[in-house]
């Protein structure tokens, strides 16, 4: 354990991360895990500050465990995950005596409030609405295509179904016909219904402290739900500024002053930008370490600097790189997912395996032989991953992935 600075601020964990512990124990700061009890055991194990505690309670209950790291000296709670998004807004409020705070985090956790927060800044997004039942995703289906004078007999052009307050992928489905709207189960709604908008997909991991971008990494998707690499071509990275003015524009209407942000964009065909979504705490598909990987810093690591209200800007400059320039190359990840119904064991495919840009992979053989059928974009079975100089070569490669069978 790294000796710690008493100077520096007190953080607590929302969630269980090992990356994030591991991080933040050789970090400078002190620190405590809060997580579910059945983490107790390893945290005395392994000498980590643990705190108990059940997301899955009333979030009523915030204020018992806002008052509880009060008490202990925790300066501010950093979400890990999603769900426990709301849960840092709750105790932050407290802890920083601004209450707004937990507004603020209800925004990042319901995407339909979120559109409309950024609708009303100025801010550019497509048709949405909500959705209560499956009613209303037919109606918006054809209210959308009959906007877009489709004919009888045309292709409609899909929609996209989201759950209000799931991340990434999760509970996202693509509607294209009313008999794809009979397979969405009842406990996903209320949820948000989305237009679809063709362009180049992106999203951008953002480190503010002060209400300034302290670091910006633009993570380039090949395909959505499956691989992402960083930093970005030089082609996406050209609009740089664009995007950095858009995420400026973020941060001034959702009221950001600290903390980190994983927005969502699209780039269309006639060069516009539109907003996606937004969430307040790290991105899925292990991006942060891809950017480890590609830069030398820890995203984690960049969370505390970043939350850390006793953070000073030599600390903050001193702390993160130049982005593209102090790049030492891309970093991208494939999330594997079996392409035939039944699988008896994990076998890398020969022409990845010996690739020059593969580096490892996180996959075990599997457990069931019979393949789940993929529900909405599904769950990854592991990731593999790629480092390579050349971002065009890592881009194609990582959608070659696409093709292979790891699982046979």
């Amino acid at each position: 354990m790294t000796d710690k600075n008493p100077d520096k601020g007190y953080v607590a964990l929302l969630g269980w991360s090992l990356n994030a512990i591991d991080a933040v124990d050789r970090f400078d700061r002190r620190y405590v895990v809060v997580a579910p009890p059945w983490a107790e055991a390893y945290c005395e194990q392994n000498d980590i500050p643990f705190v108990p505690w059940d997301f899955d309670r009333l979030n009523e209950r915030s204020n018992e465990l806002a008052h509880k790291l009060e008490e202990m000296g925790v300066d501010v709670a950093i979400p890990i995950f999603e769900e426990t998004v709301e849960w840092a807004g709750a105790i932050n409020a407290v802890l920083l005596k601004n209450p707004r705070l937990l507004g603020q985090a209800m925004l990042f956790r319901d995407k339909s409030l979120m559109k409309r927060r950024a609708q009303l800044g100025g801010i550019r997004v497509g048709v949405f609405e909500e959705a209560h039942d499956r009613g209303d995703v037919i109606r918006f289906l054809k209210r959308v295509n009959q906007t877009l004078l489709k004919l009888d007999g045309d292709p409609n052009d899909p929609i996209h179904f989201k759950a209000f307050d799931k991340s990434g992928t999760a509970g996202h489905r693509v509607i294209r016909t009313p008999e794809d709207v009979d397979g969405i189960p009842d406990d996903e709604f209320p949820a948000l219904l989305e237009s679809h908008l063709d362009g180049w997909e992106f999203a951008v991991e953002a480190w503010i402290k002060d209400g300034k971008i302290q670091f910006l990494n633009i993570s380039e998707y090949v395909t959505l739900g499956y691989s992402v690499f960083v930093p970005a071509t030089p082609e996406l990275e050209a609009h740089r500024e664009r995007i950095t003015e858009e995420i400026e524009k973020l941060i001034e209407v959702f009221d950001i002053e600290f903390g980190f942000i994983h927005p969502e964009y699209f780039l269309t065909s006639d060069n516009k930008l539109y907003f996606g979504e937004v969430a307040y705490r790290p991105p899925g598909f292990n991006a942060l370490e891809l950017i480890e990987r590609a830069y030398g810093f820890n995203g984690y690591q960049g969370l505390v600097v970043a939350f850390d209200p006793k953070t000073t800007q030599e600390e903050l400059d001193a702390f993160f790189p130049t982005p593209i320039k102090d790049a030492k190359g891309h970093a991208g990840c494939f999330g594997v997912y079996p392409r035939r119904r039944v699988v008896s064991r994990l076998e890398i495919p020969e022409q990845t395996a010996n690739h020059p840009y593969f580096e490892f992979h996180e996959l075990s053989d599997p457990r069931e032989h019979k393949v789940a059928k993929r529900s909405a974009f599904g769950t990854h079975w592991g990731l593999a991953y790629f480092f390579g100089d050349n971002a065009h070569e890592l881009r194609d490669l990582l959608k070659q992935q696409e093709e292979l069978d790891y699982y046979v």
